[in-house]
């Protein structure tokens, strides 16, 4: 019973650090280019992170569903952001003919 209780413990910290290091990653990514594919993708990395960090919560208290509930509301809510998030690249491509944020920093009325 013990080793089934360290496996737990070490698994769930490993969750936690690979969630972390994704949710990093992609913060870094998405502040460090300037491509608009690029910083979609981030956002889409920083979300996995989340996502795996509250499968490890979840694996403290197995009983309660509330980390997979939220796990599964946030695929949902992922898959939502990459639909929305990826028609706007292409309206925005096809408007200024090119997928850099520097060209969208001035608004035109």
């Amino acid at each position: 019973m013990i080793a089934a209780a360290t496996f737990a413990v070490t698994f769930n910290w490993q969750c936690m650090l690979l969630g972390a290091v994704l949710f990093g990653l992609g913060l870094v990514g998405f502040l460090a280019r300037r491509n608009l594919i690029i910083m979609f993708l981030s956002t889409e990395v920083m979300l996995q992170g989340v996502l795996v960090n509250l499968l490890g919560f979840n694996r403290l208290y197995p009983t309660s569903l509330n980390g997979q509930s939220f796990a599964l509301f946030l695929l949902v809510v992922a898959a939502v952001e990459a639909a929305i998030g990826l028609g706007l690249i292409v309206l925005l491509f096809r408007l200024r003919r090119t997928l850099d944020s520097e060209a969208w920093r001035s608004m035109k009325g």
